[in-house]
C-alpha cells in the first residue's frame, strides 16, 4: 500500500475544536483558532483528512452515538464554510477500562480508517493534543505532531518520546508537514 493518497489523521477535541469536556451538544462545537486555515493548507498539499477520536462519554453513559455524530456533522458544516472536507470520522465509544483495540493509543481506529480510505499509516501524519494521539501515531508508523491547543501543553512533557514535532496549532502543523513533504 505504498501508493495512493496520503492522509493526516487528527484528534477532534482540543485539536480541531475547543475541548468542552464530554461534548454532546452540536451547538457547542467551536473551531480552534488556526484550525480551518491549517486543514485547508494540508488539503492543498494533497493530503486527505480523517478524524480519530476517543469518545468514552458513550461508554460512561453520558451521551449516545447520535450525539457524537451530531457534533461531527456540525464540525463538517463549520469546516465546509472554509472549503475543508473531512473524508471520515472514526471514534472509540469505550471507556478506558474496557481494554478495546480501538481506544487510542491502540491502533484500531487507524487500522479501520486505513482500510476504508485506502492509505498507508506509515506515510501519514497523526496530529493531536494528548499522549494517546502521539502513541497511536508511533504505534502505526505515522509521523506525529503534538499541538499545544487543548491539553497539548500539559501533555507535552509526558509524551516527548512519541512526538516528532510540536506546533502551536494546526496552522503551524501544516507548515511542518509542508516542510517535510
Amino acid at each position: 500500500m505504498s501508493k495512493g493518497k496520503r492522509y493526516v489523521l487528527l484528534d477532534r477535541d482540543g485539536t480541531i475544536i475547543v475541548d468542552k469536556h464530554y461534548l454532546s451538544d452540536p451547538t457547542g462545537v467551536e473551531l480552534l483558532p488556526g484550525a480551518a486555515e491549517g486543514l485547508r493548507r494540508m488539503q492543498a498539499l494533497g493530503f486527505g483528512l480523517a478524524v480519530l477520536s476517543n469518545q468514552s462519554g458513550i461508554g460512561r453513559g453520558y451521551f449516545d452515538h447520535a450525539s457524537v455524530e451530531a457534533c461531527n456533522r456540525r464540525l463538517v458544516e463549520l469546516l465546509a464554510e472554509h472549503g475543508v472536507v473531512v473524508d471520515g470520522f472514526y471514534y472509540c465509544p469505550h471507556g478506558p477500562e474496557e481494554g478495546c483495540l480501538c481506544r487510542k493509543p491502540a491502533p484500531g481506529l487507524m487500522d479501520q480508517a486505513a482500510l476504508e480510505l485506502g492509505f498507508d499509516p506509515g506515510r501519514s501524519w497523526m496530529i493531536g493534543d494528548k499522549c494517546a494521539d502521539m502513541g497511536l501515531g508511533r504505534a502505526t508508523g505515522a509521523g506525529t505532531i503534538l499541538v499545544l491547543t487543548g491539553k497539548g501543553e500539559k501533555h507535552r512533557p509526558r509524551c516527548v518520546d512519541d512526538t516528532d514535532h510540536v506546533a502551536v496549532d494546526l496552522a503551524e502543523a501544516a507548515g511542518i508537514i509542508e516542510s517535510q513533504a
